[in-house]
């Protein structure tokens, strides 16, 4: 039988439990699933880190990828409780299969498009023109359906009649991440990322110029629609949105929205 003081052990062990979680601010400890565009890698792992520490108990999982495959992923069953895309497209996409909650989306950031060379190259380009030109055989960029930074080329291209001259030249890639390396380690002559990429490798590569598109450069976030973890999930995008946040994402050098 058990005794009176085991009793008051198991009493006082709850107790602690509900101070717990109200300190915390959810009912239970939560592991909160964050899919994010990989051009986000860097900050959000520093925003994961940061969020942890003002609700102790509860565990950020990152899963970086291009944010269409991210979008695929989500539309399968995979568990994910809140999607950042690095565009507004993709997210757009998300709404019209109801993939996220009504009402939890907001843009929490801005980019720009830019054309990197290797660090130590001989020369660069100063416009897309020059990307056209005979000194600029292999030129990395995303694949259009999947990846925000490669359908802003596509459209900067296209946008410059200079499509056609540069498509056979382009060398695809699951994310712009990818892109990056290619380019780092010098298996091609230019590539297409985002000013926060390039910026996270200036001892491997060198901003060329910056890619004039025709739309800003949003990156949008949500809480998902099937999440088990919807008062986390929503705690985590109001988190994104706050003063302390926008403030590691300029670290990186992301701009307000």
């Amino acid at each position: 039988m058990p005794t009176a003081r085991a009793a008051r052990v198991r009493a006082a062990r709850a107790l602690c439990a509900l101070a717990f979680a109200g300190a915390t601010g959810f009912a239970n400890a939560a592991e909160l699933i964050v899919s994010a565009a990989a051009s986000l890698t860097n900050a959000f792992r520093d925003v994961a880190a940061a969020f942890e520490k003002a609700h102790p108990g509860t565990q950020v999982r990152l899963n970086f990828a291009s944010s269409g495959a991210l979008l695929q992923q989500i539309a399968r069953g995979a568990p994910v409780d809140v999607f950042a895309s690095a565009d507004e497209e993709t997210m757009n996409d998300a709404e019209r299969q109801r993939l996220v909650k009504a009402g939890t989306r907001l843009d929490f950031a801005r980019n720009a498009l830019v054309v990197v060379v290797p660090r130590d190259a001989a020369r660069s380009p100063g416009s897309l023109a020059e990307l056209a030109g005979p000194a600029y055989a292999r030129v990395a960029a995303g694949t259009p359906a999947s990846v925000p930074a490669g359908r802003y080329a596509n459209g900067a291209l296209e946008q410059a009649r200079l499509w056609s001259a540069v498509a056979p030249k382009l060398i695809g890639a699951q994310s712009v991440r990818q892109v990056l390396d290619y380019v780092a380690r010098g298996e091609v002559d230019a590539g297409f990322v985002y000013a926060t990429d390039a910026a996270s490798m200036p001892d491997k590569v060198k901003v060329a110029f910056t890619v004039p598109t025709t739309t800003p450069l949003r990156y949008p976030v949500a809480v998902v629609e099937a999440s088990s973890e919807g008062e986390a999930a929503q705690a985590f995008v109001s988190f994104i949105a706050s003063p302390s946040t926008r403030a590691i994402l300029g670290r990186y050098g992301f701009d307000k929205p």
